[in-house]
């Protein structure tokens, strides 16, 4: 593992913004505390599926656990992650976006997960939390986003309004702008739709400058982010704080969704339209994902990379949904971007 005293900074970094000596054994035992109470409690959710682990190692440097159900009682196939990796030579999709960093060893970790439920009417769910470090470059990153087939508004809302509780705490203007970096990052910009109903997105947070540090500067998470100008010179601390908080307001987001949801009776046609839906998700994580795109440009392990897909899916050609159903509704209203935060049963 890399250590921050190997780790060069620049002078110009003020020593506020310098992550402390021991973060990355901070943020990897994290990280691993968080596998273990997403795992116990699905496990517990599920009732008859058990998660299996396997752990691996990175030639180059590092390693992980994988925590697979497949076939339980409520989850077709539920993927819960935890990495560990460092090594000397940066991926290029770093590279990209960090020019920065480059020369120097890197030490990325985290966890990150993709449940995908057998009864339609239950959301596909996706999480990651990650930590990097490169020479004088660190921030997190990560986010949550719900992928309903069936739509309901209250479970929306209430996925939203729990995110949106995790980082009030910390900051009001947090979830304004990782709303909008979610609605935008989750895009797939060949069908021109989004994936799901969102969540929170967030990456390259180092507590300097604006919030939003993504590629679209005329987009609707910059233009908010630009209005916000009190959160300079936040610490390591302060982002890691919020991180922790928003990857365990995870459970009560979600849980209370298939709860409600995993009773619902469906048929051929309701599992039909799920596995369709699934394709988007394919779709998504093998195009534009960077979470994959790291994955395999560092030569991580490929079956827990892989594992976000479902297993089980189809395509159709040129498939329209029928008009006044809940499908046109997915279609209509929930893959556009809505302020769902802030729904009630009254609207």
């Amino acid at each position: 593992m890399l250590t921050n005293s190997q780790t060069p900074t620049v002078e110009a970094t003020s020593s506020k913004s310098l992550p402390p000596t021991d973060s990355q054994s901070r943020v990897s035992g994290f990280m691993k505390q968080l596998q273990d109470e997403i795992t116990a409690k699905l496990a517990e959710v599920d009732g008859v599926g058990k998660f299996h682990e396997d752990s691996w190692e990175r030639p180059e440097g590092g390693g992980g656990r994988s925590r697979v159900m497949g076939d339980g009682g409520i989850f077709e196939q539920a993927g819960v992650n935890f990495s560990e990796v460092w090594g000397c030579h940066l991926p290029p999709s770093i590279l990209a976006q960090r020019p920065e960093a480059a020369g120097h060893g890197f030490y990325a970790t985290g966890t990150s997960l993709v449940l995908h439920p057998k009864n339609p009417y239950i959301p596909t769910v996706h999480l990651n939390y990650r930590y990097f470090e490169a020479g004088p470059v660190w921030w997190f990153g990560g986010g949550a986003d719900l992928t309903p087939y069936y739509p309901f508004a209250e479970d929306a809302a209430h996925f939203h309004k729990t995110l949106k509780q995790a980082c009030d705490k910390h900051h009001p203007e947090y979830y304004p702008v990782f709303k909008r970096w979610c609605d935008e990052y989750f895009y797939l910009k060949h069908r021109q739709e989004n994936r799901g109903v969102g969540g929170i997105f967030l990456d390259y947070q180092d507590g300097q400058g604006v919030l939003y540090r993504g590629p679209d500067p005329n987009g609707q998470a910059a233009i908010y982010s630009n209005q916000v100008k009190a959160l300079a010179n936040r610490s390591w601390q302060d982002i890691f704080n919020l991180v922790q908080d928003c990857g365990r307001a995870f459970l009560p987001a979600y849980v209370p969704i298939v709860q409600r949801r995993q009773g619902m009776k469906y048929g051929d046609r309701e599992r039909n339209f799920q596995l369709y839906r699934r394709g988007r998700y394919v779709e998504f994580n093998l195009v534009y994902d960077r979470g994959t795109i790291f994955g395999l440009q560092t030569n991580g392990r490929t079956e827990s990379i892989l594992m976000s897909l479902p297993p089980l899916v189809r395509w159709e050609y040129g498939y329209q949904p029928e008009p006044n159903t809940s499908e046109a509704e997915l279609y209509e209203t929930f893959l556009k971007p809505q302020d769902w935060a802030n729904w009630t049963s009254n609207t």
